[in-house]
Order: C-alpha cells, then structure tokens, then sequence
C-alpha cells in the first residue's frame, strides 16, 4: 500500500471541474484509490464521494492507494493534485 499526504493548491479546491478530473484519471489504474480529508474517506472514482471531501485551498488530502500498479496510480493522482488540477490561474 502507498500513502501520500498531499495539498490542494488550486483557489477553488476539489471543486466539480477538479474532481472529474481526479476520477478520470483514477479510473485509468486498477488500483483501489482512497482519498482521506476532513475526517472522511472518499473512493477516488466516485465524483460525488470526491466532492462530498469538500478539500478546498490549502486542505491536506490523504491518497491511500493499493493494487497491481499502485505505484504508478499513485504517482499520476499526487502530481494532478499537486499541480492545482492543471487548471490555469
């Protein structure tokens, strides 16, 4: 299992437009994603569970990752987060 702390940096947070983004890319993997914040734990290919997170700027998100390519799911949803969603500022 890999675990990631990570930091929204986009002003809008885990917005609509944001959390499409992440289930679209944690659908790729055929790892289980997880997603921990504000005490609750979100599926990370579910847009409502990812939008209920409610992780706004400067949130802390938790990604707990496990499967056959955990690694690499890992690394693409912890730099999309990272990157503020790549949405342009």
């Amino acid at each position: 299992m890999q675990q990631r702390d990570v930091v929204v940096r986009n002003p809008s947070g885990l917005h609509a437009r944001a959390a499409a983004r992440l289930t679209l890319a944690a659908a790729k993997f055929r790892s289980n994603i997880i997603l921990v914040a504000n005490g609750r734990r979100a599926n990370a290919r579910s847009l409502i569970a990812v939008m209920i997170l409610a992780a706004g700027m400067g949130a802390h998100v938790l990604i707990e990752v496990q499967g056959p390519d955990e690694v690499e799911a890992m690394q693409e949803v912890a730099q999309l987060v990272a990157s503020g969603f790549a949405e342009k500022r």
